[in-house]
C-alpha cells in the first residue's frame, strides 16, 4: 500500500468525524465523532512515520500522546455529560445552555 492510501482514509475518517459533530445533538454522539477525528489523526501520524525514511518512531510517539490526551478528554466529558443528565434530564447539547455565564 501507498501513503496516499493511509491519507485517504484519514481523510475519510476524519470527514466523518466533522460531521458526526455539525449533525448530531447527543453529547455521547458527538464525543464519539470527535474520538473518530482524533483517530485519524493517529492514522496519519503513523502512516507518515512508517513511510519515512528515517527509521525513527516520532509518529507514533505522538499518536501515543494523543490517544492518551483523548481517554482523559473522554473521562472528563462524559463526568460532565453525566453530571448533566442527572440535572437536566438529557443529554441533547441544543438544551444545555446550564453552563452559560
Amino acid at each position: 500500500m501507498m501513503l496516499i492510501h493511509f491519507e485517504l482514509l484519514g481523510a475519510g475518517l476524519f470527514c466523518l468525524g466533522v460531521y458526526g459533530v455539525l449533525a448530531r445533538r447527543s453529547g455521547v454522539m458527538i464525543l464519539m465523532a470527535v474520538e473518530l477525528m482524533l483517530n485519524a489523526v493517529n492514522v496519519n501520524l503513523v502512516a507518515f512515520a512508517a513511510f519515512r525514511d528515517i527509521p525513527t518512531a516520532t509518529g507514533q510517539v505522538i499518536a501515543i500522546f494523543v490517544i492518551t490526551i483523548a481517554a482523559a478528554e473522554v473521562a472528563l466529558a462524559l463526568a460532565i455529560i453525566m453530571r448533566l443528565f442527572r440535572s437536566r434530564g438529557s443529554v441533547n447539547v441544543d438544551q444545555i445552555d446550564l453552563m452559560g455565564g
